[in-house]
């Protein structure tokens, strides 16, 4: 006759010691992850201009801007270490030396959208969505010149007429 025998249910103290520990290793690894993607994204996020419009490839804030959002024939190269367009507060982002990115409010009080790695060349492109984009961009006056190009094409559109 075969007989079965259960273990002893633990007691709760021993579980209620764990937690805290359990919660740092949470957190402190999605910490990790979170500056591992920054790191990632200040070396490989990329700005691609379409028909479609401006879209974001690099980290958890990639998006597409349509096209009719972008106010093209607007967009302007800017320092933002100093002046309006200086990021003061990061609203929701991410901001290591040498790489801010995500949603911030500027000194002007606007609402931008952040991939910066070097403060003096950077591009602001703003939107009828009610926030500007600012982007560190290796060829900065190419980069005007085709959103320029956009603004053009798109006429009123980028002007703020209705989608």
């Amino acid at each position: 006759m075969n007989q079965i025998f259960h273990i002893a249910p633990a007691s709760v103290r021993p579980i209620w010691f764990l937690l805290p520990i359990a919660i740092l290793v949470v957190v402190v690894g999605s910490a990790a992850v979170m500056m591992a993607a920054s790191v990632r994204g200040a070396r490989t996020s990329t700005f691609e201009l379409s028909n479609e419009g401006l879209r974001l490839h690099g980290d958890m804030y990639g998006r597409l801007v349509p096209a009719n959002e972008l106010r093209g024939l607007e967009a302007s190269r800017v320092d933002v270490s100093n002046g309006p367009f200086r990021p003061s507060v990061r609203t929701l982002g991410t901001a290591v030396p040498g790489y801010r990115v995500g949603w911030f409010r500027l000194a002007n009080g606007e609402k931008a959208l952040l991939y910066v790695t070097d403060p003096a060349r950077v591009v602001r492109v703003p939107t009828t969505a009610g926030y500007s984009l600012l982007l560190s961009v290796a060829e900065t006056d190419k980069f005007v010149e085709q959103l320029h190009a956009m603004g053009g094409r798109a006429g009123t559109m980028s002007a703020g007429s209705p989608r």
